[in-house]
C-alpha cells in the first residue's frame, strides 16, 4: 500500500484507543544533537500521557549524547529504558568510512538484534545518522514494523538507503514528501517534534525581558543568541570572538553557545557577554533573545520558528546536499541566510541595527512569518503514528 497524508492535529481524540501507556518502543539515532533532540521531545509527549511500556535506545556513543541525554531517569519517571551503544559511527565524529560500516555493521546488527529480542517493541523509530542501520535492519529480521523520522528539507542518508523497508516516513517538512509513492511505505507530514515549552507559540516582549533577567542580562538591552549547534562552530565562534565587544559597545548584549570543548574559542566573560559549552535550558535562552545567529539545524531552526525568534542562519558551508541551507529556507522570510564567507564587519553592522530600534518593524515582519511555517503538535502527531503501528501489529496478531 502507499499514499501522502497529512495527520489531524486532534488525532488523539479521533483514534480513542491509542494509549502511549501500552507502546514498546525502540528509538535508533544519535552521534549530534540533531539526532537526539526529536526523541527527547517525542518522549516528553509520551511522560505527558502517561508513559511508554518499555523504551530501547540505540545510540552511537559519542560525547555529545551523554550531554543531550543526562538525567533522563528524572525527567521521565515513567518510561522505564535501556540505552544500547551500536558503534558504527567513530567516536571523534564525522560519518564513518565504507570500510568502517562493511566492519562494524554486522556484529552491530547482532546487538540490536538481541536488544530488540529482551525489549519485544511493537515499532522501532530510527532518528537519523549511521546508527540507525543496524537498528533497522536487526528490525526488519525480527519484523517489527520501522518508521523513520526525516527531520531536514533535504531527504538525509538514512531516509534514501532505508525508506525502502520502512512502514512509515514521517516528515517534518513538507519538502521532503514524495510527489508521488511507490511499495508499501506510508509518508505523512507531522511537522518537527518539539517541546512543549515551545508549544505556546510566540513569546510576548514582558516575558522576553523576564527571560533575560533570569539569565542575568540587563532586561532592557536587546540579546543576542549565539548557537552553533550541539557540537558548536568554529567559524561563528571566530566571528563573535571578534566582534563581541564591538556589540556590546553598541548596546547589545550576547548569549554565546560554544560547543563542547570549545571554551578557547570564546571570550573571557565580561559585562553584556556569556558565553557557555551547552545551553540545556533552550527555551529561556530563546524566548530572552531579540535576534539568534544560528547555525541551520532542523531542531534549533524549528525551536527558533516555534518562538517567532527571528534569526540569521549561517549554513555550515560543508555539506554536500546543503540541508541546513534548505531547512532555512523552510522558514521563508523569517530568517535571513547568510554564508559563513561572509560574517564581516558588515554582517556585525547589520547584527547591531537587527537587534537596535531601528531593527524593530524588520523583526515584527520576521516573527510574523515565522507564524506561518510549522504546526506546534509535532511530538504529539509522531506519537500517534507510532501507536497506530503497534495497533495494526497487534490487530494482525504479531
Amino acid at each position: 500500500m502507499s499514499g501522502t497524508t497529512l495527520l489531524s492535529a486532534n488525532q488523539a481524540e479521533v483514534l480513542p484507543e491509542l494509549e502511549s501507556r501500552t507502546l514498546r518502543l525502540a528509538l535508533a539515532g544519535g552521534g549530534t544533537g540533531g539526532h537526539l533532540v526529536p526523541g527527547l521531545h517525542l518522549l516528553e509527549e509520551a511522560q505527558r500521557r502517561g508513559g511508554l511500556a518499555d523504551l530501547v535506545w540505540f545510540t552511537s556513543g559519542r560525547d555529545v549524547e551523554d550531554r543531550v541525554l543526562q538525567g533522563m531517569e528524572r525527567r521521565f519517571p515513567l518510561i522505564r529504558h535501556e540505552r544500547v551503544i551500536l558503534e558504527v559511527e567513530p567516536r571523534g565524529g564525522g560519518a564513518p568510512s565504507r570500510a568502517r560500516l562493511l566492519l562494524r555493521t554486522p556484529s552491530s546488527v547482532a546487538s540490536a538484534r538481541a536488544a530488540l529480542r529482551a525489549h519485544r517493541p511493537d515499532v522501532l523509530l530510527a532518528l537519523g545518522g549511521f546508527t540507525s542501520l543496524p537498528a533497522v535492519l536487526a528490525a526488519r529480521m525480527l519484523r517489527i514494523p520501522i518508521a523513520l523520522l526525516e527531520i531536514n528539507a533535504e531527504r538525509g542518508s538514512a531516509t534514501r538507503w532505508l525508506g525502502s523497508m520502512a512502514d512509515c516516513v514521517a516528515h517534518a517538512w513538507a519538502a521532503t514528501l514524495p510527489g508521488s509513492s511507490a511499495g508499501r511505505t506510508q509518508h505523512c507530514r507531522i511537522g518537527p517534534p518539539l517541546a512543549r515549552e515551545f508549544a505556546r507559540g510566540a513569546v510576548d516582549e514582558a516575558a522576553s525581558r523576564r527571560a533575560r533577567e533570569e539569565l542575568g542580562f540587563d532586561p532592557e538591552r536587546p540579546l543576542l543568541l549565539v548557537l552553533g549547534g550541539s557540537q558548536g562552530a568554529l567559524g561563528l565562534n571566530r566571528f563573535v570572538h571578534a566582534c563581541a565587544p564591538e556589540f556590546v559597545e553598541q548596546g547589545l548584549q550576547v548569549l554565546h553557545q560554544t560547543g563542547p570543548g570549545r571554551t578557547q574559542e570564546a571570550l573571557a566573560p565580561f559585562r553584556g557577554y556569556a558565553a557557555q559549552e551547552y545551553i540545556h535550558d533552550m527555551a529561556r535562552a530563546l524566548s530572552a533573545a531579540t535576534v539568534v545567529l544560528t547555525r541551520g539545524g532542523a531542531s534549533t531552526l524549528a525551536e527558533i520558528a516555534a518562538l517567532r525568534r527571528p534569526a540569521v542562519v549561517v549554513p555550515y558551508p560543508h555539506h554536500v546536499d546543503r540541508h541546513q541551507e534548505k531547512n532555512a529556507r523552510q522558514l521563508k522570510e523569517g530568517v535571513r541566510i547568510v554564508e559563513e564567507r561572509a560574517l564581516d564587519s558588515r554582517q556585525a553592522e547589520e547584527l547591531v541595527r537587527l537587534c537596535s530600534e531601528a531593527g524593530a518593524g524588520e523583526r515584527a515582519r520576521m516573527s510574523a512569518a515565522l507564524e506561518q511555517t510549522l504546526p506546534l503538535d509535532g511530538a504529539s502527531r509522531l506519537l500517534d503514528t507510532l501507536i497506530q503501528l503497534s495497533n495494526r501489529r497487534r490487530a494482525r496478531g504479531r
